[in-house]
C-alpha cells in the first residue's frame, strides 16, 4: 500500500500510534474531560484497539465487550511490531459498505492499487473510517475531513524515539 496511506490513517485514526502500547491515555483523558463538561461522547480508541475489535469481537458497546477488548489490544501489542498492526488494521478495516482492506477499497472507489494512491486520495479514504457506510470518499465530508488530513499529514507521525 502506499505510505501515504499508512500516514492519512495515522494522521485521522491515532497520531500517538507509535507512542503508546496501545492504549492512548492522554486521549482518554481528553474524552473523558469532553464528557465531564457535557460534551458529546467521543471515542478514544487506539488502532490497536480497533484491530483486536476489527478481527476478534462483536459490534455494539459493552463493558465485556471493551473487557475482551483491552485483553486482545495487550497481547496483539505484545506479539506484533507497530507497522504490523497498523497494516494488518487497513486490511481489516471497512473502507464502504462491505468493502473490506485497502486493495478492495482502492480499487472500488479510485480505480487504482493502493499502492498507486495519491496523498489525496489516501486522505479521502482515511476520511470515511469513523463512518464508512455513511460517507463516500467522494462525498463532501470526506473532501471536509481529508483537508485536515492532510494537514496533519504534513507532520511527521511522532515516535519514541522523537
Amino acid at each position: 500500500m502506499a505510505p501515504s496511506l499508512r500516514r492519512a490513517v495515522l494522521a485521522a485514526e491515532d497520531d500517538r500510534f507509535y507512542l503508546h502500547d496501545g492504549f492512548d491515555f492522554v486521549e482518554i483523558d481528553k474524552a473523558l474531560d469532553r464528557a465531564e463538561r457535557g460534551g458529546k461522547l467521543r471515542g478514544a480508541s487506539t488502532i490497536s484497539q480497533q484491530l483486536a475489535k476489527n478481527l476478534f469481537l462483536w459490534e455494539g458497546r459493552s463493558w465485556v465487550r471493551k473487557g475482551y477488548e483491552v485483553w486482545i489490544t495487550l497481547v496483539i501489542e505484545t506479539v506484533l511490531p507497530k507497522e504490523r498492526i497498523l497494516d494488518l488494521y487497513c486490511n481489516a478495516a471497512e473502507w464502504g459498505n462491505g468493502i473490506f482492506g485497502v486493495e478492495a477499497a482502492a480499487r472500488t472507489h479510485f480505480k487504482t492499487s493502493a499502492a498507486r494512491l495519491t496523498r489525496e486520495q489516501s486522505a479521502r479514504l482515511a476520511a470515511v473510517l469513523p463512518a464508512p457506510r455513511r460517507w463516500s470518499p467522494n462525498g463532501p465530508v470526506a473532501r471536509r475531513r481529508a483537508e485536515r488530513i492532510l494537514q496533519r499529514m504534513g507532520n511527521a507521525a511522532p515516535h519514541e524515539s522523537d
